[in-house]
């Protein structure tokens, strides 16, 4: 039984086909490995870098190389590549399909090798632009002030960084593919593999120099922090070759007619091409919005660059598990449906929002009210101390105020994809790049006038809330960008996609689970901090999945396959 058939009333007696069955689960498992594994990967360079400058040059070094992954990456080829091959594999034509995917992947390699080279030679002046704070550490550094030109370490980790991404980029071709083939478990499983070299590398280095958490003489030398740096964008390079090739043998399996070439006559090519565009635009003013924080947050305090990096870790998560699982699993169903059966597909969307929702709505609320322990499971320890954790919160509650909205946002957007419109979805991340930018830019100087001492008379770091500026205009924009979004949609198939019970009765849930993870809270503190934290969190997720289950949730039932 899948997701759909749950929602149905109780006496319909049509049979679902195996390919209409909800794989977001599976999804969401490879998904959430990889992403326990990015977690323990951050957890570790908090604790080695703490919000120095090492670790703002580490967060805002990967920016520019994203470009390309994020331009030409999985959501391009959601949007582009797989509508296409998914109906000529649903037509029987596994010989066009081939074609059509070797054109795809030649056209790819060609376009990132360029990228590649480009961002490689332009690096210098990319990290002067995109990083404008960071542009004086130069005479700072000549004067004495400060030990780290954070722009000339950013330029060599750029040049590391974009054959990274450019492996990455082609990795999403391969997992395009074995998607539509329905095959979820390599290529969301794959991604294992680029953050198991990263940790493995960099924790081997550390041991090699001397370096640990507790204290050392080499504990705060800036040169065993660069050599750190490096190891973790020359792995993550490592990393995302092994991602790729993984993959391929897989791909090989299923694919039939396979001839990599560059012809744009290929049937589908010119189809997917004129998809790219609008998805490139969209995916492009997303970027843009991603830059234009890095570059505001340089122009802030030191470590507000790595302060926003770690409350984003912790925010992109759920969207990622909950709602790119969701809508990763649901595009070939949907893009075979809008053909077919437009109710249905109305239906399926409908039904992937709650499901996607369930998981997400006690995520954000938790985030908000228990985020400060869950940031100190993860991160505090080594050179991350109360201080950042105060402030990693802070942001995380303030991103976390648009978590539905966003993601409520990538599930809607499949429908689009799936009806081969792209050009509204570019239109409306534009509409919410402008916004974002409109309410963060004030706001984050306002806030950043006013610093906090967490205790008085205590000599520690002062809290500066600039960063959270930008963190309540990216929210603010993302409820925008639903709002627009739904409205479209509900136009397009005339169905409300707001499943307002639902969320009432989830809402409802989290309001009862945390009035025991408070208690937890207050009288197990003293306790071994992990511990601590592990306590209250455990109680508070037991408590809503056990509502859930007692009430027999469908959206539950989907997740974890409990049918009857």
């Amino acid at each position: 039984m899948n997701i759909l058939q749950i929602y149905q009333p109780k006496g319909h007696k049509s049979k679902q086909k195996k390919e209409e069955q909800s794989y977001a689960p599976l999804v969401a498992l490879g998904i959430l490995t990889s992403r326990f594994l990015g977690l323990v990967r951050w957890s570790i360079i908090a604790r080695y870098f703490g919000s120095g400058p090492q670790a703002d040059v580490l967060r805002a070094a990967f920016q520019a190389p994203n470009a390309l992954q994020n331009l030409l990456g999985e959501g391009t080829m959601s949007a582009a590549f797989i509508p296409v091959y998914s109906k000529m594999l649903d037509e029987g034509r596994l010989e066009a399909a081939g074609r059509f995917a070797g054109s795809i992947l030649g056209l790819m390699i060609a376009t990132v090798s360029v990228g590649v080279l480009l961002g490689i030679w332009l690096a210098h002046p990319l990290c002067s632009i995109l990083m404008r704070g960071f542009v004086g550490d130069a005479a700072e550094v000549a004067a004495g002030i400060r030990e780290i030109d954070r722009l000339l370490l950013a330029v060599d980790m750029v040049r590391i960084a974009f054959p990274m991404a450019g492996m990455l980029v082609l990795s999403s071709w391969a997992l395009a593919v074995l998607n539509s083939h329905r095959l979820f478990h390599i290529s969301y499983f794959a991604p294992i593999l680029w953050n198991i070299v990263i940790i493995v590398s960099l924790t081997s280095v550390a041991y090699m120099t001397g370096y640990n958490f507790v204290g050392h003489e080499n504990y705060y030398l800036p040169e065993t922090l660069t050599q750190l740096l490096i190891t973790v964008f020359v792995s993550g390079t490592i990393g995302g070759l092994l991602q790729f090739v993984i993959q391929l043998p897989a791909v090989f399996t299923v694919m039939k007619g396979f001839r990599l070439s560059l012809s744009t006559h290929v049937e589908g090519v010119r189809n997917a091409l004129r998809a790219v565009g609008p998805a490139i635009a969209g995916r492009g003013v997303a970027q843009l919005s991603a830059y234009v924080d890095i570059l505001l947050a340089t122009l802030l305090v030191q470590g507000a660059v790595a302060s926003i990096g770690y409350a984003q870790v912790l925010y992109i998560l759920p969207i990622s598990l909950f709602g790119l699982s969701v809508a990763a699993a649901e595009l070939p169903e949907l893009s075979r449906l809008a053909t077919k059966n437009m109710t249905r597909m109305a239906d399926r969307i409908a039904a992937g929002l709650r499901q996607g929702l369930f998981l997400a709505i006690p995520t954000a609320l938790g985030y908000i009210s228990l985020g400060y322990v869950i940031i100190r499971l993860i991160y505090e320890g080594g050179l991350f101390d109360a201080d950042d954790n105060w402030l990693a919160y802070i942001i995380l509650a303030a991103y976390s105020t648009g978590l539905l909205a966003t993601v409520g946002s990538r599930l809607l957007q499949n429908g689009f994809w799936a009806l081969e419109d792209t050009k509204t979805p570019a239109r409306l991340a534009a509409v919410r790049a402008v916004i974002s930018v409109t309410i963060a830019f004030p706001a984050m100087f306002a806030l950043d006038q006013y610093s906090v001492s967490l205790i008085p008379g205590v000599e520690t770091s002062p809290l500066y809330f600039g960063a959270v500026g930008l963190a309540l205009g990216s929210s603010v924009a993302a409820w925008i960008e639903w709002w627009l979004l739904q409205r479209g949609l509900r136009q397009k198939l005339q169905i409300d996609f707001v499943p307002w019970n639902a969320i009432g009765t989830m809402m409802l849930f989290v309001a009862i689970a945390l009035p025991p993870a408070y208690a937890v809270w207050y009288f197990t503190q003293g306790w071994f901090s992990l511990l601590h934290a592990a306590l209250v969190v455990g109680v508070f997720a037991g408590g809503y999945l056990g509502l859930a289950y007692y009430r027999k949730m469908p959206e539950l039932k989907a997740w974890i396959k409990i049918y009857k």
